[in-house]
């Protein structure tokens, strides 16, 4: 036993730390290792958005809340009705709607940082507008490491998409610091945490599949002090494996022989923080995504007094933002084979999550007397009236 010892912890061994314990006959080791976490770049669509229900929660929410966000026309501070390249956008090709295009967008966007939107051109002006799958998508940069074209790459056929002459193919990109071309999902921050969601569940699998109940262990008690024969001990392990162990064998009562005893195993505190564990790494994916965790169910939460206060904090914080900066980066790259300066802009104007502040912004514009009548309908997009109602003495 001592040169068996001796081998464990040779220096040609020593990969893991051991540490033994013995108690009578028996001799249990620990190996304590470094945690192992998956890939960031593979994070985003196998281990996120494909198999994580918190990260498949989160980027709909926000995606199909701010879909549903029109955008507006606006030249100067003025509300154009007609335009278009506001028929454009309402309907950006023959095969999807302006919901269905953007909540692809934002996906894109959400899962891996970056998403493509490639306009289609019939003598100089748009006619349609499609978004790329990013993962099918890599930038040609010049000598100066700047992107000059984008390769497309689907199936057997690369196309090449100019990013200056013409420019018909967009960009969109979140926030990255380490990198100027491409964007960070969300998910990069929170990959560890969506590691530790992931393995939760897994624990939780491989309980079920052990009877849905913690481990214990048969204990053979003889009056003459003998253990058990190999072929009893062997048989013994078939009959539980092949009687007891699955779901679907959950409960079943168990016959024991003479000299056999069933000691179960409780929780014990740290697999009780286990699963604590997974609400917390629930909470850190909904932290990264901007998604508060009462709107997801989370247990554990109290950062907001009532539901309608998280909801108005996850249009405020999380969606408006997003939906304005793809509004912007779209009214920049549509704008540019036009003659006239106009912008696109979110219309925040008829959200129901936001009717309060709505109606809090206008009753301070309609309470300033300071403003005429024409100031206070440019405040809000209106055209001025011919006349002024309310002229300064």
């Amino acid at each position: 036993m001592n040169r068996f010892l001796n081998w464990l912890v040779s220096p040609a061994k020593k990969t893991a730390r051991l540490e033994q314990k013995a108690a009578g006959g028996l001799i249990a080791f620990h190996a304590g290792g470094a945690p192992v976490w998956s890939a960031i770049e593979t994070t985003g669509l196998d281990k996120g958005f494909g198999r994580n229900p918190v990260v498949y929660r989160c980027v709909r929410m926000i995606s199909e809340a701010a879909s549903t966000i029109p955008f507006k026309v606006c030249e100067g501070r003025i509300d154009c009705d007609e335009h278009p390249v506001l028929d454009l956008v309402n309907k950006p090709n023959e095969h999807q709607s302006a919901t269905a295009f953007l909540e692809t967008l934002y996906g894109h966007l959400l899962v891996t940082g970056n998403a493509y939107v490639t306009r289609i051109d019939i003598d100089d002006v748009a006619q349609a507008l499609h978004a790329l799958d990013p993962r099918k998508v890599t930038p040609v940069l010049d000598k100066s490491g700047w992107p000059v074209a984008y390769d497309y790459q689907s199936g057997g056929t690369k196309t090449r998409y100019d990013a200056e002459t013409g420019n018909t193919i967009l960009h969109l990109a979140l926030f990255n610091p380490l990198d100027e071309i491409t964007g960070q999902s969300p998910l990069a921050a929170a990959h560890m945490a969506l590691d530790i969601h992931n393995a939760a569940s897994a624990w939780n699998k491989a309980l079920l599949d052990n009877s849905a109940r913690p481990s214990g262990a048969l204990v053979y008690a003889s009056s003459g002090g003998e253990n058990l024969s190999e072929d009893q001990f062997n048989r013994l392990k078939q009959e539980l494996e092949e009687g007891y162990a699955g779901a679907s064998r959950a409960g079943r009562p168990m016959v024991l022989e003479g000299g056999l005893d069933w000691k179960a195993m409780g929780y014990s505190p740290r697999d009780m923080d286990f699963l604590q564990a997974k609400n917390g790494a629930a909470r850190e994916i909904a932290l990264a995504f901007g998604v508060p965790p009462m709107l997801l169910g989370i247990p554990g939460d109290n950062t907001y007094s009532n539901y309608q206060e998280a909801n108005r904090a996850f249009w405020i914080q999380t969606v408006l933002p997003l939906a304005e900066k793809t509004a912007q980066d779209l009214g920049n790259w549509l704008s540019a084979p036009y003659d006239f300066k106009f912008s696109l802009r979110a219309d925040k104007d008829h959200l129901p999550a936001l009717a309060t502040e709505r109606e809090a912004h206008w009753r301070r514009i309609g309470d300033a007397n300071f403003l005429t009548a024409n100031e206070k309908r440019e405040a809000f997009g209106f055209p001025p009236l011919q006349e002024e109602l309310f002229p300064h003495d």
